[in-house]
């Protein structure tokens, strides 16, 4: 079997743009699907797919590793965010057309199954983002997390932290409390909450401030609370929180996590597929915080086959926690892939088909053409002029 040709589907979903990765094989009918989508470098990772596609052909698509050790080690520049995701989308197509080809679904092949059941959360509004990032009132939260609620989902995430600079002012701090005390009255106490930082706080004693406000609605963690690439910062935020700590969706592969996995700079790795290098990377990054007792909750809050890969993933990862979904980002997400993930009581389902088990509707595909993303940084900016992280 050989590979023939890596193309890419380009999705536009209002605020992202999803990048399905499509991988040819000279087997009549089998190929592969992966997703690679990187908020607002779109053109950037669709080109990088395309520079990658040339070491590739030829090969068998089920040396995956090989594969990945080509990509990596054959384009003589070390990658970024860019070359990763273009690769991680690649190696989940891989994966879709080894489990297609053995008949068997990608949780097998990634260690077998080691939960019947993969809890998830989304965030306010289900999905839509003027809903996620401007919901900053307690009246207009309660509802919008009553609305999550409703429709099943028994854990929600929000982003309410406003945008802070060195020190948390105490006018901030003290709104930030208001927000989670309506949260926590309007879910009552059975609903999971996380906080999203965003690492919108300057400094950790910013973010510490509004932790502690945090802190009696019990949320199951607080994600990103300072900028990523500062493990020892994060560190001693860690040993001083009273909430847990989770991070990692804007770090990749192994060697970026190493030094935060032992530094046990956190309590909740955050690596996402799309980015950290694929199912294989994103395994040894959870087996990496297995041995120091952190846990993993994928970040994912990208298409339908994003989804896919993270539920396989989540199938068959011992320390997995809880899997982040946007199944609502659009009206018509159920339309343009047709998938294996089903919620029930708030969480996925087991899957059986072959491989990922998705497939692309490729005229509802092509409905949704390339735009350029929103872009929301002009209110990352502090009443004097003073450009802060978005």
């Amino acid at each position: 079997m050989k590979i023939t040709g890596i193309t890419c589907r380009v999705v536009n979903a209002e605020m992202r743009n999803w990048v399905f990765v499509r991988v040819e094989t000279d087997q009549p009918g089998l190929y592969g699907w992966g997703e690679a989508t990187l908020e607002w470098k779109t053109r950037a990772v669709t080109g990088a797919v395309a520079d990658l596609e040339p070491l590739l052909i030829g090969l068998d698509p089920r040396d995956i590793e090989q594969a990945v050790r080509i990509m990596h080690k054959h384009g003589f520049w070390r990658m970024g965010v860019i070359g990763a995701s273009a690769i991680s989308g690649i190696e989940v197509a891989l994966w879709d057309i080894l489990g297609k080809d053995l008949g068997v679904p990608v949780w097998r092949l990634l260690g077998g199954r080691t939960r019947n059941r993969v809890p998830v959360y989304t965030h306010l509004g289900l999905g839509d983002m003027r809903a996620v990032y401007e919901t900053m009132e307690p009246q207009a939260l309660a509802e919008q997390a009553g609305a999550v609620v409703e429709k099943g989902y028994t854990a929600l995430k929000v982003v309410f932290v406003p945008y802070t600079h060195m020190l948390a002012p105490v006018r901030a701090v003290d709104h930030v409390a208001r927000l989670m005390e309506a949260l926590r009255a309007a879910v009552g106490p059975d609903i999971e909450i996380m906080v999203d930082f965003h690492g919108r706080p300057g400094s950790t004693i910013a973010a510490l401030d509004y932790i502690r406000a945090l802190a009696p609605g019990r949320p199951l963690f607080v994600e990103e609370p300072v900028q990523p690439g500062n493990p020892e910062a994060l560190r001693d935020l860690t040993l001083q929180s009273p909430v847990a700590i989770a991070t990692g969706e804007r770090l990749i592969g192994r060697q970026e996590f190493e030094p935060h996995i032992r530094l046990r700079a956190m309590h909740v790795a955050q690596p996402d597929i799309a980015h950290a290098g694929g199912l294989a990377e994103t395994k040894k990054i959870a087996a990496m915080c297995e041995t120091a007792g952190i846990g993993v909750a994928p970040h994912n809050p990208l298409g339908p086959i994003a989804s896919a890969a993270a539920l396989h993933f989540a199938v068959s990862t011992p320390n997995f926690i809880i899997q982040e979904e946007m199944s609502g980002a659009v009206q018509w997400y159920d339309d343009v892939v047709q998938g294996p993930v089903r919620r029930i009581d708030g969480a996925w389902q087991v899957p059986e088909g072959p491989g990922l088990g998705v497939e692309v509707d490729e005229a509802v595909a092509a409905a949704h053409p390339f735009k350029p993303e929103i872009y929301h940084t002009q209110h990352a900016v502090m009443p004097d002029g003073t450009v802060v992280d978005w």
